[in-house]
């Protein structure tokens, strides 16, 4: 699996009226400033695909792309945990999240982004108990791996899977600075659509 092309489609603001992409989708998750964006871009090979920013919460719509003409979708789904957002919008996001994660039908897996430096959140975890829950199938990519050193890394991936309750080999490190970690990610889409 190698990703050739990919381009933005559309953005849905609601989950009553979700984009039917008639192709198998993944969603990317993951709390604001995660690194979902640069992730994406990463992944697709395409620096302006998705638009990455310093300010947290800025992805506020699902964000629908095609990749390689449509031969399956990722699903950019808004950033959770950001404090400096009132209430309201909050609940609305959280409410557009869920209702995607539960009545989209075309949803394969979903990519949780965790930041390597830290220690899952509540929010991380509950996004993950949710997946659990209702027995959606998730892959837990740890963004951000260049800020570390080697043997950091190992630690640190350790600690998530162990937060988590996940194995060691169900985490994959990614930089989307020094470009490592996409074969693995290939190779882990390639099982998903299989």
């Amino acid at each position: 699996m190698v990703i050739k092309n990919a381009k933005f489609v559309t953005s849905v603001a609601d989950s009553k009226a979700l984009y039917d992409t008639g192709a198998c989708e993944i969603a990317i998750a993951g709390k604001s400033n995660v690194g979902k964006s640069s992730f994406i871009n990463y992944i697709c090979n395409n620096g302006k695909l998705a638009r990455t920013s310093g300010d947290p919460g800025r992805t506020r719509l699902l964000n629908y792309f095609e990749v390689n003409g449509g031969e399956f979708y990722f699903v950019d789904l808004p950033g959770y945990g950001y404090a400096k957002v009132a209430k309201g919008e909050k609940a609305k996001w959280g409410a557009m999240i869920e209702g995607y994660l539960t009545s989209s039908e075309r949803l394969k897996n979903v990519f949780v982004l965790l930041d390597i430096r830290h220690k899952p959140t509540d929010d991380d975890k509950m996004m993950v108990n949710f997946l659990f829950h209702y027995n959606i199938p998730f892959t837990l990519i740890a963004t951000k791996a260049d800020k570390l050193s080697r043997m950091q890394q190992t630690k640190n991936r350790q600690m998530l899977a162990a937060e988590m309750g996940v194995g060691v080999d169900n985490v994959y490190l990614t930089s989307a600075l020094n470009k490592t970690g996409k074969e693995a990610i290939f190779d882990r889409i390639t099982q998903i659509l299989g």
